[in-house]
C-alpha cells in the first residue's frame, strides 16, 4: 500500500513530531548504551566478582527474558491511558535501575538489577516506536524508521566510545560506565515531557469503547498475525544478538586483539549499522518493507566467512562493518513494519510485546555461543548460529504481509483491516 506524494507543507516535521521522534530515538539509544556496557565489560565484571564467563553471560539473558514483561505492562497501560505518561514513568524507572548498577556489591545484586532493567527496557521500544510512528507522516515513515532503529547502534557506538574513554584513557572501572548511562536518559525524559499525546490513540480510544478490547485481542486474524510476528522477531533478535553480543569477546579472547583495538572495531561496525539502517529503511518506503528485509538478509550470507573466519584486524573490521550494514539494514525497516501491522486499538501492546517475546526466545543466544566457542572455537560458534538465522529472516519475511504506507487513525489501520501482500 503506497501513499501519494505529500504536499510541501507536510515535508517538514512539526515541533511535536520532532520531539516525539527524538525522545524515542534517545530512549532507545540509552537502552542500547546500558545493555552493551555489559557486553563490553562482562569479562572485567566476571573477574571482579569471581564468576565464569558462561555464568556472566546470563546477565544479558535475564535482561532479555524480562523485556516482554515490561512490554506487556507498559503496553497495556499505554492502550488504556495513552502513550505519554507510561513512557515518562518507564524512562524514570530504567534510569534509576541503570544508575544503581554502578553500585552493585556482588554478582547476585547486579543480576537482580539487570532483571529489573529488562522490564524498563521492554517498555521503551514498543511505546516509543508507536508514538513516533503515529506522529510521523506516512510518506516519511521508512526513513525515520531506519533512523529510529539505529538508536540501538548509536547506543552501542556511544558505549564503545565511553569504554575507550573510561577504561583505556582514564583507567577507571566498569562502574563508571553504568553511572554515565543516566545522562542520555535524563535528556530523553526532558524532551518526552514536552510531547503531546498521540492523536491516533485518542481516535482509537472511541473505537475500542465501541468494540471492546477483549474482542480485538481475541480476533482470529489478530492472534495469527501475533504468532507470526513473534516468530519473525525471534529470528530478527537472534540475527542481531548473534552478530553483536559475543563479537567483542571473540576479538579479544578468540583472536587476541587488545581491548582498545577490539573496541575501535566495534565503533566502526556500529557506524556501518547506522548507515545500513538508515539507507535500507529509506529504501523500504519505495520498494516495500518485505522486499528490502529479504535483500538485506540474503546479502549478509556471503559476508559470514570474512566476518567469522578472518584473522587480521583489518579483515575482521571489514567483515563486521559489512555484516552490520546488512543486519541493521534489515532492522531499520522494523519500526515502520511492525507498527503498520499493528492495529490502532492495541498499538501500545502489539508491536512491543511481539518484539520482546522474540527477544525472550532469542535470549539464550549468548550462552549458547559461549558454549559452542568453548568446545569448537569462536568462528564456528558465529557461523553456525548466524547463517541459519539469516536464512530464517529472509524466508519468514517473504512469507508474511505488509501494510506499507497505511494511514494510522483510519479504518485501514483498525483491528479489522487486512494487510496487503506486497
Amino acid at each position: 500500500m503506497d501513499t501519494a506524494a505529500a504536499p510541501p507543507e507536510e515535508s517538514r516535521l512539526r515541533p511535536d513530531q520532532r520531539n516525539a521522534f527524538l525522545a524515542a530515538f534517545l530512549g532507545w539509544t540509552m537502552d542500547a548504551f546500558d545493555y552493551f556496557i555489559v557486553v563490553l565489560v562482562y569479562a572485567e565484571i566476571a573477574r571482579d566478582f569471581g564468576v565464569s564467563l558462561e555464568r556472566m553471560a546470563f546477565l544479558t539473558t535475564v535482561t532479555l527474558v524480562m523485556r516482554p514483561v515490561g512490554a506487556l505492562i507498559f503496553g497495556i497501560w499505554a492502550d488504556r491511558v495513552g502513550r505519554r505518561i507510561p513512557l515518562i514513568v518507564d524512562v524514570c524507572f530504567y534510569s534509576i535501575i541503570g544508575f544503581a548498577c554502578a553500585f552493585a556489591p556482588n554478582f547476585s545484586v547486579l543480576l537482580v538489577l539487570r532483571l529489573a532493567y529488562g522490564i524498563g527496557m521492554g517498555g521503551e521500544w514498543g511505546l516509543g516506536a508507536a508514538l513516533a510512528m503515529e506522529k510521523i507522516p506516512a510518506h516519511r515513515r521508512g526513513f525515520f524508521s531506519g533512523v529510529l532503529q539505529e538508536g540501538y547502534s548509536t547506543g552501542y557506538l556511544l558505549a564503545s566510545l565511553a569504554f575507550l574513554l573510561v577504561h583505556s584513557v582514564l583507567g577507571l572501572s566498569w562502574r563508571w560506565l553504568f553511572a554515565l548511562s543516566i545522562i542520555p536518559a535524563l535528556i530523553s525524559l526532558l524532551i518526552r515531557a514536552r510531547v503531546k499525546e498521540s492523536e491516533v490513540w485518542e481516535a482509537a480510544r472511541a473505537r475500542v469503547t465501541r468494540v471492546g478490547i477483549r474482542q480485538v485481542l481475541l480476533n482470529g486474524k489478530i492472534v495469527r498475525r501475533f504468532v507470526y510476528l513473534v516468530l519473525l522477531m525471534t529470528a530478527f533478535n537472534w540475527m542481531s544478538h548473534g552478530t553483536q553480543d559475543i563479537y567483542p569477546t571473540f576479538l579479544k579472547t578468540g583472536i587476541g586483539l587488545s581491548a582498545t583495538t577490539a573496541t575501535w572495531i566495534a565503533v566502526i561496525y556500529n557506524i556501518g549499522a547506522i548507515i545500513g539502517g538508515t539507507v535500507f529503511g529509506t529504501m523500504s518506503q519505495r520498494f516495500g518493507r518485505r522486499r528490502i528485509i529479504v535483500i538485506a538478509a540474503v546479502l549478509g550470507l556471503p559476508i559470514v566467512p570474512i566476518f567469522a573466519y578472518s584473522h587480521t584486524a583489518g579483515l575482521l573490521c571489514l567483515g563486521s562493518f559489512l555484516m552490520q550494514i546488512m543486519v541493521q539494514g534489515a532492522w531499520g525497516v522494523i519500526p515502520a513494519h511492525l507498527t503498520e501491522l499493528s492495529p490502532d486499538e492495541i498499538r501500545g501492546f502489539y508491536p512491543g510485546v511481539t518484539y520482546q517475546l522474540g527477544n525472550c526466545l532469542a535470549a539464550f543466544n549468548l550462552p549458547i555461543q559461549e558454549s559452542l566457542a568453548d568446545s569448537h572455537g569462536y568462528p564456528f560458534a558465529l557461523a553456525v548460529t548466524v547463517v541459519p538465522v539469516l536464512i530464517a529472516v529472509a524466508v519468514l519475511t517473504a512469507l508474511g504481509k505488509e501494510n506499507r504506507g497505511v494511514r494510522f487513525g483510519t479504518e485501514a489501520s483498525s483491528a479489522l483491516a487486512q494487510p496487503t501482500k506486497a
